[in-house]
C-alpha cells in the first residue's frame, strides 16, 4: 500500500520534501522501513517535521543534497500485512477497493475498479468497463460513489450523464 512520496531535496544536508498519505501523517514513521513499489529498495524515515505544504524528512543514509536528489518522486509502500487491521465496515484502505465490482444503483454491472487516483483535486475512481474500452474516471464523492461494500466486493457508482 502506498503510504508516502518523496519530493525534491530540501536544503544541502540530505533532507527531502515528504508527503505522507496516511490519515495521521506521523504514522508513516511507525511502519518501519518503507519500500519502492517494485520492492528493490528500502527506505527508512528517521525523522520528519512539518513545513508549509509538506513535511521535511531525514532519510537514513542520505547525508547530502546529491543523495537526496536521487530520491525525488520516489513512491513509498508498506506491505498490506504490516498495516493495522480494520474492524469497522465503513472504513477501508483505498488499496482494498482495487478489483471490486463497480455497479449502478440498480445493480447493473459497470466494470471493475482499476485504481484510486489523486491528482490534487480529490480522489478519482478509475473503472475498467465490463465490455472493455476506455476506462471511466469518476470522482470519489458521496454523490458519485454512494456505497462502498468491501465485504461484498462492490461499489455503487452513479455515472455522470456526460460519461454515459
Amino acid at each position: 500500500m502506498r503510504v508516502a512520496r518523496i519530493g525534491a531535496a530540501h536544503g544541502v544536508r540530505g533532507e527531502v520534501k515528504f508527503w505522507p498519505f496516511t490519515e495521521d501523517p506521523e504514522a508513516a514513521l511507525d511502519y518501519g522501513p518503507l519500500e519502492t513499489e517494485d520492492g528493490t529498495r528500502s527506505v527508512e524515515v528517521e525523522s520528519m517535521r512539518p513545513a508549509k505544504d509538506f513535511f521535511v524528512a531525514r532519510i537514513k543514509g542520505v547525508e547530502d543534497r546529491t543523495a537526496a536528489e536521487k530520491l525525488t518522486n520516489v513512491e513509498l509502500f508498506v506491505p498490506r500485512d504490516r498495516l493495522p487491521a480494520i474492524e469497522d465496515d465503513d472504513t477501508w484502505y483505498t488499496a482494498d477497493l482495487v478489483g471490486l465490482a463497480a455497479v449502478t444503483p440498480q445493480g447493473g454491472a459497470l466494470g471493475t475498479v482499476l485504481a484510486i487516483h489523486n491528482f490534487g483535486a480529490g480522489d478519482i475512481v478509475e473503472i475498467q468497463p465490463a465490455g472493455g474500452g476506455k476506462t471511466l474516471m469518476v470522482p470519489f464523492t458521496e454523490s458519485a460513489v454512494p456505497e462502498v461494500d468491501v465485504k461484498n466486493k462492490r461499489i455503487v457508482v452513479v455515472v455522470p450523464p456526460e460519461s454515459e
